[in-house]
């Protein structure tokens, strides 16, 4: 029997590519999303059973459209992984409120818009399973994190809220709360002195973070929990790192 349907957003690098690594060797058909797709494309995997389209998880109706194409070959989604997101740093006292935006835009609006695109389907069919990427930074605040933290705050309210609204009809909803870790998360920061601040804390951790590969296994074990089982949260970082 052909495993099912798993979609993946922001799947061209860090969390999402390492996901994308391990649910292939797996053997799920995937839907890999990106704003990037060459750099999807030019992941190690086998693409036998993966489908691949430029989608912005802001934009509603072409992420909806790439699920509807994918189910279409596939089945219907049995898990949706919302790891998409932005994490711009600055101090709110002088950050470009737009900034503000994009981060709430793609880490809120966007986890919402691929729920609202799934969760109805899963309901009816009494399973499914929603893994909301969000971080620690979702439960602690950090310095030159203001909006990112209540972006990331608001992961966590909205995905135990959901969760509570679809457990009834045995559809799963959870988080994974990862700290620091090697992805492309800062390569869009503009407040060098934030940049700054960030890699001098990262020195206290060796200079090196979590590996996103510890992430991937740590959905993979929530996914592969029976469906009666939701493990509702994990929070994972490098041993080191102290906040």
């Amino acid at each position: 029997m052909e495993k099912p349907l798993i979609v993946i957003t922001g799947a061209s690098s860090g969390f999402g590519a390492a996901m994308a690594k391990q649910f292939n060797e797996e053997g799920y058909a995937l839907l890999l999303l990106g704003r990037r797709v060459e750099k999807i494309e030019a992941l190690p995997l086998n693409f036998d059973r993966v489908m691949v389209r430029a989608v912005d998880v802001t934009d509603k109706a072409t992420f909806g459209a790439a699920i509807t194409e994918a189910e279409a070959v596939y089945g219907p989604v049995d898990l949706l992984v919302n790891n998409a997101g932005v994490m711009l740093l600055g101090n709110v006292l002088h950050q470009d409120p737009q900034e503000w935006q994009t981060m709430l835009d793609t880490n809120v609006m966007g986890v919402l818009n691929g729920m609202q695109l799934v969760l109805p389907d899963m309901v009816a069919r009494k399973s499914g399973t929603v893994i909301n990427i969000s971080s620690l930074a979702g439960k602690k605040t950090f310095v030159n994190h203001a909006a990112y933290v209540a972006s990331k705050f608001g992961v966590h309210g909205l995905s135990e809220t959901i969760r509570e609204e679809v457990s009834g009809n045995n559809v799963r909803v959870t988080i994974v709360a990862p700290g620091a870790a090697e992805t492309d998360l800062l390569t869009h920061v503009t407040d060098d002195g934030a940049l700054k601040d960030y890699e001098a804390w990262k020195q206290t951790m060796g200079g090196l973070s979590l590996d996103p590969k510890h992430v991937a296994e740590a959905v993979g074990f929530i996914y592969h929990m029976p469906q009666d089982v939701n493990v509702r949260e994990i929070d994972i970082a490098a041993t080191r790192q102290d906040s």
